[in-house]
């Protein structure tokens, strides 16, 4: 069974740092290609940054410089280090892992940006 379990989300001030992490399971993680992304009330979920099996990272422009995106192939884990937070990054932030034709959806963890 594939699990994907996000953690690290909560309610932050602008300019605070949040740390995300996603631990996936039933997968044979390093090969698989990894990513975060976000959905805000009444939008539709973005990609926010992805790293692929190679450890090629891609950003969306607006998290640019703020953002990291890493993974452990040792602990199966992938991680996104968000920093200068602002209200406009308030969203579930979901974990993705993509090997085609599979891809695997975590639950999603809040992220509220606000004073």
């Amino acid at each position: 069974q594939v699990q994907l379990v996000e953690s690290g989300g909560g309610l932050v001030q602008p300019g605070g740092s949040l740390r995300l992490s996603c631990a996936a399971s039933g997968i044979p993680f390093s090969i698989y290609n990894m990513g975060w992304y976000r959905q805000a009330p009444e939008k539709q979920r973005e990609l926010v940054a992805t790293i692929s099996r190679g450890g090629i990272t891609n950003y969306v422009d607006s998290v640019k410089g703020r953002f990291t995106i890493s993974r452990d192939n040792d602990k199966n884990t992938i991680l996104l280090q968000m920093n200068s937070l602002k209200p406009e990054d308030t969203a579930v932030y979901y974990c993705r892992a993509e090997r085609v034709p599979r891809t695997y959806w975590g639950q999603g963890t809040q992220v509220t940006v606000s004073s």
